[in-house]
């Protein structure tokens, strides 16, 4: 799997100064967990599922989430279970056929209701399962944690393929403050106990919501309702430390259409016109009416908090996250300066770019996860921005 496989040579050779690197499906664990990105979730019941894999319909679609659980009635659990069932036996027939190289396959995994369905969904696809990287699992609390990662475990070693977990945290119990603390560290002793099997944590801001009866709107970011950003901040605090160090996704946007506006968009006009003049006006006004505005600022904020990739429900959603993950030349610069420099002969030095102060010691831990992200999503030219791999939308 490679990110922006699709450009052509002339792009990548204008846009990239370091290309992204080759992502193996069942590689190195720290870097496939860097490497989701833009997690895209679909309902076990739309169509041609299998179809649109194997053909790479989309080839921006490097993750993906076939959902069992909201996403889908609970009068069609099992006609879903069904449909997934033939959807991975008609993928893993495809890669045994050829029809597809197995590297060339999205990070695949199934959203399931419980810890009963991930057994049923063993037996009903069996081998299979092979091609999927590995399941997120839903609602998860110290309660159930256990009983998902044991079952997780039992399987992969039946299959001889470890397949990881991505618990959600979406409950009432990591909501509520007075029950918030105790909640993380029982999750976080569970995790530490099958830590080979935790790719990511992920976050359910619409379960969090609900419980106040809160939804926020195109123009809000989910930083802005501030019961779900101290529970984020909590969870990264819990999850994030350096000595922990889980990957933590950033939670769902779920606009894809235009409206009415009651605040002002938040993309500035000045880096589309002068990358593109009238076409990048054009391209600005394409985003405003596709709500990506509030999606792209939510994500600079995601990454401002530490966390990495994006849960995200419609395709035009895809190419923004992606982009803006992608290593500009100066936080590269500024990176391999620190990692260079970390040999105790200096304390701080003045950045290449001559705008900014950089701290060997304070600054090393994220210097570390630039260049985690630049293998995975590239070092741009010093003359490009993310700006410039969003002409195709």
């Amino acid at each position: 799997m490679k990110y922006f496989d699709s450009l052509t040579e002339k792009q990548r050779e204008k846009i990239f100064m370091l290309e992204p690197k080759s992502v193996h499906r069942d590689g190195d664990k720290e870097l496939i967990s860097y490497a989701l990105g833009a997690t895209l979730y679909i309902p076990v019941t739309r169509e041609k599922i299998a179809d649109e894999i194997i053909s790479r319909k989309n080839k921006l679609i490097k993750s993906i989430v076939i959902c069992l659980e909201d996403a889908i009635g609970d009068s069609e659990v099992e006609k879903g279970e069904a449909l997934l069932s033939d959807s991975l036996k008609k993928i893993y027939s495809a890669v045994e056929n050829q029809e597809i190289q197995y590297n060339n396959l999205p990070f695949i995994f199934v959203r399931i209701r419980d810890c009963k369905q991930l057994s049923k969904i063993w037996k009903l696809c069996g081998q299979a399962l092979t091609i999927l990287t590995g399941f997120a699992l839903p609602k998860f609390t110290y309660k159930n944690g256990e009983n998902y990662f044991n079952k997780l475990q039992t399987i992969s070693e039946r299959l001889g393929k470890k397949l990881y977990g991505m618990p959600i945290l979406e409950t009432k119990d990591v909501i509520h403050w007075e029950t918030r603390k105790e909640s993380l560290g029982k999750i976080n002793r569970i995790l530490e106990e099958y830590r080979d099997f935790v790719l990511n944590i992920r976050i359910g801001a619409t379960d969090f919501s609900s419980v106040f009866g809160i939804r926020r709107s195109f123009d809000t970011t989910v930083y802005d309702i501030h019961v779900i950003r101290d529970c984020i901040a909590d969870i990264v605090n819990n999850f994030g430390r350096i000595d922990r160090e889980y990957v933590i996704s950033g939670p769902v946007w779920e606009y894809f259409s235009s409206g009415e506006r009651i605040l002002k968009p938040q993309l500035r006009s000045t880096p589309f016109r002068e990358n593109y003049g009238h076409d990048g006006i054009k391209l600005r006004s394409r985003l405003l009416d596709k709500y990506l505005d509030g999606l792209i600022y939510e994500v600079l904020l995601d990454k401002a908090n530490g966390l990495i990739g994006k849960t995200v429900i419609h395709p035009s959603h895809i190419l923004p996250v992606q982009s803006l993950y992608t290593v500009s030349h100066e936080e590269y610069i500024d990176a391999m300066s620190i990692i260079e420099n970390n040999n105790g002969n200096i304390g701080v030095m003045k950045s290449s770019y001559s705008n900014k102060m950089n701290e060997i010691k304070p600054h090393l831990n994220w210097a570390k996860k630039i260049l985690k992200r630049s293998e995975i999503y590239g070092v741009l030219n010093a003359d490009q921005e993310f700006v410039n791999l969003l002409k195709t939308i």
